[in-house]
């Protein structure tokens, strides 16, 4: 079945697919997207698919909808104490970029070494560089699949959420606080995906190891920021911390493979 896939133009089978599926949504009672939201999520899954084919659709497709599902996790509890995700939890553009800019710029870079484009050397400059890419790749959506679990498992179920700097008890939703309930379900979130992105042969079984660290070190980085920095700076909204949330992740993980590459050399 995916010897069929690949043999068709990819640009046909993601434009077709996902103009489907973009017709599904916007007739769907549910809204998991706007409708602008929509339009770039529709741009992102043609990017991922023909520079990733299915398996790197897989990954988000994963994430997004898992990631759609926890955040309605407690939603009407959450939007009576004013916690909640705006919108109901439908994306717009903003947080589709947020949540998926690093992972769509791996995604680009697997695309341009495999074209005719690419510089010979390339390959010899960074060794396995399609390899470090593949895994940014899924540790960016391992890492913001795991921020996203923590945060709207923490609202809906944290017994007792502490600012992460200080360790002081803070209400529930308040930026940089954590929840051991958040964090576990975070861990169990960004193992989920991680393993999705082995099964389909995107990363190895040590890369699922380094998926799950890194996803760990840059959601309670992400915590700090949150607690430190953004309410300084009206620049850093939530979308622009998910960027640095999941670049974070993806060069954490890449950091991690390249650093074990070169000790067991």
């Amino acid at each position: 079945m995916s010897s069929l896939i690949d043999s068709v133009n990819p640009w046909l089978v993601a434009i077709g697919l996902n103009t489907i599926l973009l017709g599904l949504a916007w007739i769907a009672p549910k809204k998991l997207l706007t409708p602008a939201g929509l339009f770039h999520a529709w741009f992102l899954a043609i990017l991922i698919w023909v520079t990733l084919g299915w398996q790197g659709y897989a990954v988000v497709m994963f994430y997004f909808l898992v990631g759609s599902g926890v955040t309605r996790i407690g939603m009407a509890q959450k939007e009576a104490e004013g916690i909640a995700e705006k919108r109901s939890g439908a994306r717009g553009p903003e947080n589709v970029w947020g949540s998926a800019l690093t992972g769509a710029l791996c995604a680009l870079g697997v695309g341009i070494i495999n074209s005719e484009f690419i510089v010979p050397s390339a390959q010899f400059i960074v060794p396995n560089l399609q390899s470090l890419l593949l895994l940014g790749y899924v540790a960016s959506f391992s890492t913001k699949l795991a921020d996203t679990t923590a945060s709207e498992v923490g609202k809906a179920y944290g017994k007792s959420t502490f600012l992460i700097t200080t360790l002081q008890p803070v209400p529930r939703g308040t930026e940089g606080a954590v929840s051991l309930e958040g964090t576990l379900a975070g861990i169990v979130a960004s193992v989920a995906i991680a393993f999705v992105g082995w099964g389909v042969g995107l990363i190895d079984l040590l890369g699922v190891a380094w998926c799950v660290l890194a996803a760990f070190i840059a959601t309670n980085l992400e915590s700090v920021i949150g607690a430190t920095l953004q309410s300084k700076y009206t620049w850093l909204t939530n979308e622009v911390v998910n960027i640095f949330n999941t670049l974070i992740g993806a060069i954490t993980a890449v950091l991690l493979a390249w650093t074990w590459i070169s000790i067991i050399k």
